[in-house]
């Protein structure tokens, strides 16, 4: 019912001789899907509803040098993007595309008559740098975008047409992926305030859905041939011991921590009081020293509070900052932590140099995230860290989870480092990052997880907050992925 495709082209798909003589002229492009191919005028399919169809929610996920990631769903009848769970549809799925240079009918590159309800097809092969044009349809109606994010005049998915990226100069030294707020341990998803609305929860007899989507995510990352992976907070739902223990079990399973895998701390992995949570087992760990009686369960088996890490990813340098509260949502950098971030900064400022805290720290988040200014870390410390950000020319990143948003925003002082917001594992847009890094520049793709069991959770968690979950979360495919140039030749 939910569908990813990608890699090899099946019996049945278009062959390389007849992409080339149909106007897409691409050696090397891979099809994916099977079924009888062909191709269609652009005004062959009428958008809309076809006995009760709505085809809809389409989105480019994923924008990379040679490939694009195309997702949409089919539903039961005309509905508002706003509400609750709506009955899906399984329905075929047809991917058509063809540069923006060339005249004529698109090319249907993938098809498969397998009904589905939730879809994602990604088509590799694509030159670097190209516009292109491209349709989705179900049953022959052309997929529409249903978010207003998605529906902007400027919009991929409004306009039908992308640009694959271009690498940035110089060679491929590394690939990095990035992963935040996986949230082990939560059930109720969705909820804005308090019990309201009424959360979205896992289907009956399927594992829980944030260790879906941490499973399926790691899966992913190593189909892509990625051991390193750093995961920006919120790691577990409580930092209950049960769910710190999961988390690592979970992460172990890909590899060592502090090794293949680091980690920060968000606010929902902060220290908790026994009595916040009764029998959640918090009470069978000390008392964390200068507070009454909070427990560390995540402390004592990843880092201490407020405490920095560093790492090396070759000549890559990845500051671990611990930006969380004792008791509150917010972001906090207490003194003797600020005061090693400069001293390390300070040691070798021109070393590329990736900044991770769970915590965003620019002013523009702080008013545009939905929380307000306290959500993210308080202004003295902001300023403090990019401070220390504009002696060190070679911090080339500020990475931030939390919002759960895909966002780039503006620095305050730092002119030179990339403030980034990556969308959350957990929930919608549920996915992952890629951070390749060149000796000139760097790319980001984020990738939504594709098994069938992330599929099911993401087309459910699409309608989590009323529906207006992803109207805040998915961002535009420009945030998602992109590419800077700077000189990165030191990793």
């Amino acid at each position: 019912m939910y569908h990813r495709t990608r890699g090899r082209a099946p019996v049945g798909a278009i062959s390389r001789r007849r992409l080339l003589t149909s106007g897409l002229g691409l050696a090397g492009l891979v099809v994916v899907g099977s079924g009888p191919a062909g191709a269609f005028p652009l005004d062959h399919m009428a958008t809309g509803s076809t006995a009760g169809l709505v085809v809809t929610d389409l989105e480019l996920v994923t924008v990379t040098d040679t490939s694009a990631t195309f997702s949409w769903a089919c539903y039961d009848g005309p509905h508002l993007p706003v509400g609750g769970l709506r009955p899906m549809v399984p329905s075929d799925s047809e991917v058509l595309i063809g540069p923006a240079d060339a005249p004529g009918p698109l090319t249907t590159v993938h098809r498969d008559d397998t009904p589905r309800a939730f879809h994602l097809v990604t088509v590799t092969g694509l030159e670097p740098g190209r516009e292109y044009r491209f349709e989705c349809r179900s049953r022959g109606l052309v997929a529409a975008p249903g978010l207003v994010a998605t529906n902007q005049s400027w919009s991929p998915e409004r306009l039908g047409r992308f640009r694959t990226l271009t690498p940035p100069p110089g060679d491929h030294v590394t690939t990095v992926a990035l992963l935040n707020d996986t949230h082990i341990g939560e059930d109720r998803h969705g909820i804005l305030v308090a019990d309201f609305p009424e959360p979205i929860l896992q289907e009956p007899g399927l594992e829980p859905f944030p260790e879906i989507m941490l499973t399926g995510a790691l899966a992913e990352v190593r189909a892509h041939g990625v051991s390193r992976v750093l995961v920006n907070g919120d790691t577990t739902a409580e930092a209950r011991p049960a769910e710190v223990r999961r988390f690592r079990e979970i992460m172990d399973s890909h590899g060592t921590f502090g090794v293949d895998y680091h980690v920060t701390r968000g606010n929902h992995d902060r220290p908790h009081t026994p009595g916040s949570d009764p029998g959640a087992g918090y009470e069978a760990f000390p008392v964390l020293e200068g507070t009454a009686d909070h427990r560390d369960p995540w402390g004592i088996e990843f880092v201490e509070r407020q405490q920095l890490w560093t790492t090396e990813i070759g000549g890559l340098r990845v500051l671990g900052i611990d930006s969380t509260h004792l008791d509150d949502s917010g972001g906090e950098i207490l003194p003797h932590q600020m005061d090693a971030i400069g001293a390390e900064l300070a040691a070798d400022p021109e070393r590329p140099t990736l900044a991770m805290a769970h915590h965003p720290v620019s002013r523009e988040s702080a008013m545009t995230n939905v929380s307000g200014p306290g959500f993210v870390v308080n202004e003295r410390d902001a300023t403090l860290l990019q401070d220390h950000f504009v002696r060190a020319p070679g911090v080339f990143m500020s990475w931030a989870g939390h919002t759960h948003r895909a966002r780039r925003t503006a620095p305050d002082a730092a002119q030179h480092v990339d403030f980034v917001e990556t969308g959350s594992g957990a929930g919608y847009p549920g996915g992952y990052t890629l951070l390749h890094l060149y000796t000139g520049g760097y790319m980001m793709n984020f990738h939504r997880i594709g098994t069938e069991d992330a599929l099911r959770w993401s087309a459910r968690s699409r309608w989590a907050g009323l529906g207006l979950n992803p109207e805040y979360t998915l961002g535009t495919t420009a945030h998602r992925n992109y590419v800077v140039t700077r000189d990165l030749s030191g990793i």
